[in-house]
C-alpha cells in the first residue's frame, strides 16, 4: 500500500470516528435562601437565618426566640390563588409569599401525540421537582425577619382578581409596624412578567431594606440531555459577558461560610439576567436596563435547590418615604422571534420587513444568547435566521431546509465552480499522469517535480477539489446544531410520516417502511441504526450516484474505500435528526446536478451510467 492509500485510508477513518463521536456524545446582599445584606450595613437575624428562603419554609420560634427556618408544604397547597391566563400561558400565583409557580405553556405539548399534556413549566413546592420564582425584601437596620414579606407571608388581593394581558393584578401586606408593601404583577401576549415592588414607610423612623428576586429548582430535571452540545443549567449575561454554568458545576462554587452553601456573586454595574435554560424552556430574572445589581447563582446541597438571585440596591426609607423596584420575569419557550423582540434590537431581515427598535421597550441585551448557539454562533444565528424566514415563507420546515440548502449552494458556487473546473482540467491530464507514471518509474522525487511542473504548466490545482469539503464541514455542524437546540425544529412537519424533523427518521426497513403491521425500532436502540429509515437510504444513494459521475479509481484500495463510503455514512447519519438529512440528501442532489454541468461545460462528460455498470460487474479488492 503506497502513501497516498495510506493518507486516504487514514483520512477515511478519522472521519468517521469525527461522526461517530459527534453522534454518540451526540449583587450580594446575601440571596433570599439566607440573611440578605445589601451593603455592609444591613445586618442579617441573629440567628443568621430568615423566614424568605427557597424551599418556603415555615417562621417558628425556638425557645431563645430566634426564628428558624423549617420545611413545610402544608400551607403552601391550601393557600389561596390567582389565576394566570393568557392566550400563551396558564397557571397561577400563590398568595402565600406572592410565588409565580404555577405555569403551563399552551402552545407546547410534551411529545408529538395530539392527546399528550402541555408542557408544564414551574410547579409549586410539594410537586415533584418544584421550580418557581420569589420576591421579596431583605431587612437592613432597623427591622427585623418578620417586618419583611418573605416566602410564606399571606399576601391581599382584589377579590376575584386575576392575571392576563389586559388586567395585571397588584398584592398588598401591612406588616403592622409602620411598613405597606406593594407588588404589582402584568404580563405580555408572550412570556414576559413585569415585576414592581413598592414599599411605603409609614412610621416615624427610618429603615433600611432592599428588594430581590429568586428563581428555585428543588433537584435538576427528569428530562436533562446531558449531551455536550447542549447547554443545560445556569445562565447569566452581566455587563456583556454570557456565563454557562452546568447543574453539577455550580456544585463546585465555592462555600458560603455564613450557610454551607455553594454560591458564585457578580457585581452587575448596568446590564444583566440570570436563570435557568432548558433544552427549549427558560425561566430569567431581568432587572431593568441601567440598573445595577448583584447576581447570585447558589446551590444548597441540604436541600438539592438550585438558585439563581437578583439583589437590586438597599434603600433607606425615611418617615413618610417610598420606594420601588422594578424587574421583569421571562418563563416561557425559548422562541426565537419572541426572545429578538425581548432584545429589542431587530435582525437584518426584520428590519427589512419593517421591524424597528420599539423605543418603549426595554433593551435586553444579549437575551438570543440565551439559546445556545455554541461556538460557530457567526454560521448558526445566520443560518436559523435564514431558516426562520424561508419557513415563513413556504410554510414547511422541511421545505425550508431544501430552500436554505439552495442558497448555501448558491452562495459558495464560485469556490464549487472553481473546484469542478479543477477536478475536470484533472480529467482531461489523466493521460498525461499515466506517461509520466511510466516514464519516471518509482523514482518518487522525480514524480513529485515532473507532477508540480505539469500542474503548473495545465494551471490546475489539485488542492482544489477539496474546497467543497472544506466549507460543507463549518456547515453541516452548524445545521446540526441549529436542527437540535431550536424550538422551531421541535416537532416541526415536513410530509407523511416525518412529523418531527428535529428526530430521527420514524421509518424503518424492518417493517417495509409502514407497509408491515409492526412497529419501528425505537430511536435510541441499536436496532434504529441497523433497520434504518428511508432517508438514510436515500442520503446512501445520492453519495453513491454522486461518485459515479468518474471511474471508479484504479487502485484497489481506494476503490474499496470509495465503494463502502455512501453505504457506512448511510449507517452512521440514519439516527441523525431528519432534517439534517434532508439537507444533506438536498446537498448531494445539487452537487450531483452542479459537478455534471461544469464538466460539461469543461468539455468532459461524465458516463454515469456507464461507471454503475462498471462498480456493479466487479467487487473491489484492497491489495494484500
Amino acid at each position: 500500500m503506497d502513501d497516498q492509500n495510506k493518507n486516504l485510508l487514514l483520512a477515511t477513518v478519522l472521519s468517521a470516528l469525527v461522526l461517530l463521536g459527534w453522534y454518540t456524545f451526540v449583587p450580594q446582599p446575601e440571596l433570599p435562601a439566607d440573611p440578605v445584606l445589601a451593603e455592609g450595613n444591613l445586618l442579617p437575624p441573629a440567628d443568621g437565618t430568615q423566614d424568605n428562603t427557597a424551599v418556603t419554609p415555615t417562621a417558628v420560634t425556638s425557645e431563645t426566640g430566634a426564628t428558624t427556618a423549617v420545611a413545610s408544604t402544608d400551607t403552601a397547597s391550601t393557600a389561596p390563588r390567582l389565576a394566570i391566563e393568557t392566550p400563551r400561558v396558564s397557571g397561577s400565583i400563590s398568595l402565600q409569599g406572592g410565588r409565580i409557580d404555577d405555569l403551563s405553556l399552551k402552545d407546547y405539548r410534551v411529545s408529538n401525540a395530539p392527546e399528550s399534556d402541555i408542557v408544564k413549566l414551574l410547579s409549586p413546592v410539594g410537586e415533584p421537582q418544584a421550580y418557581y420564582a420569589l420576591y421579596g425584601w431583605a431587612p437592613g437596620a432597623g427591622l427585623d425577619i418578620t417586618d419583611v414579606p418573605g416566602a410564606n407571608t399571606l399576601w391581599s388581593a382584589p377579590e376575584g382578581a386575576s392575571l392576563s394581558p389586559d388586567s395585571p393584578v397588584t398584592l398588598s401586606w401591612d406588616n403592622g409596624k409602620g411598613l405597606f408593601f406593594e407588588r404589582t404583577l402584568s404580563i405580555d401576549e408572550d412570556f414576559m412578567f413585569s415585576v414592581t415592588q413598592s414599599v411605603s414607610n409609614r412610621g416615624t423612623d427610618a429603615v433600611t431594606l432592599a428588594p430581590y428576586g429568586t428563581l428555585a429548582r428543588h433537584g435538576e430535571p427528569l428530562d436533562l440531555k446531558n449531551f455536550f452540545i447542549l447547554h443545560e443549567g445556569l445562565i447569566r449575561e452581566s455587563d456583556g459577558e454570557l456565563a454557562e454554568v452546568d447543574y453539577d458545576d455550580m456544585q463546585d462554587f465555592d462555600v458560603n461560610p455564613r450557610d454551607g452553601s455553594n454560591s458564585e456573586t457578580i457585581e452587575v454595574n448596568s446590564a444583566g439576567w440570570i436563570g435557568f435554560t432548558d433544552h427549549y424552556w427558560m425561566t430569567t430574572l431581568i432587572p431593568n436596563p441601567g440598573q445595577a445589581f448583584r447576581s447570585i447563582a447558589k446551590y444548597d446541597a441540604r436541600r438539592e435547590i438550585y438558585q439563581s438571585d437578583v439583589v437590586m440596591p438597599t434603600v433607606t426609607l425615611a418617615a413618610g418615604a417610598s420606594s420601588s423596584a422594578q424587574s421583569q420575569l421571562f418563563a416561557g419557550a425559548k422562541e426565537w422571534a419572541a426572545i429578538k423582540r425581548y432584545e429589542n434590537d431587530p435582525a437584518p431581515l426584520d428590519r427589512l420587513f419593517g421591524s424597528s427598535v420599539d423605543p418603549d421597550r426595554p433593551q435586553i441585551d444579549g437575551f438570543l444568547d440565551s439559546i445556545d448557539w455554541g461556538w460557530f454562533a457567526f454560521l448558526t444565528k445566520p443560518i436559523f435566521a435564514v431558516l426562520h424566514w424561508l419557513n415563513l415563507l413556504i410554510g414547511n420546515m422541511g421545505w425550508a431546509i431544501i430552500g436554505l440548502t439552495v442558497l448555501i449552494k448558491i452562495i459558495v458556487f464560485p469556490l464549487a465552480y472553481k473546484s469542478y473546473a479543477s477536478m475536470a482540467k484533472m480529467k482531461e491530464i489523466q493521460p498525461q499522469m499515466e506517461a509520466l507514471k511510466e516514464r519516471v518509474g518509482d523514482d518518487r522525487q522525480k514524480m513529485q517535480q515532473e507532477m508540480m511542473a505539469l500542474y503548473k504548466k495545465e494551471k490546475v490545482n489539485p488542492a482544489a477539489g477539496c474546497l467543497p469539503i472544506l466549507i460543507q464541514i463549518p456547515i453541516f455542524f452548524s445545521l446540526y446544531k441549529v436542527i437540535f437546540v431550536t424550538l422551531e425544529l421541535r416537532h416541526a412537519p415536513f410530509f407523511g410520516p416525518f412529523q418531527d424533523l428535529s428526530a430521527p427518521d420514524p421509518t424503518s426497513i424492518m417493517n417495509l417502511f409502514g407497509w408491515l403491521p409492526w412497529a419501528s425500532p425505537e430511536p435510541e436502540s441499536i436496532l434504529a441504526l441497523i433497520f434504518i429509515g428511508v432517508l438514510p437510504l436515500l442520503l446512501g444513494v445520492s453519495m453513491w450516484v454522486q461518485q459515479k459521475l468518474n471511474p471508479a479509481p484504479t487502485d484497489p484500495t481506494q476503490q474499496m474505500i470509495f465503494a463502502w463510503m455512501p453505504w457506512v455514512f448511510m449507517f452512521m447519519l440514519g439516527g441523525f435528526a431528519s432534517g439534517l438529512v434532508v439537507y444533506w440528501i438536498a446537498n448531494n442532489t445539487i452537487t450531483f446536478t452542479q459537478q455534471y454541468l461544469i464538466m460539461r461545460s469543461h468539455g468532459y462528460k461524465p458516463d454515469v451510467f456507464g461507471n454503475i455498470k462498471s462498480s456493479l460487474k466487479k467487487k473491489p479488492k484492497a491489495d494484500s
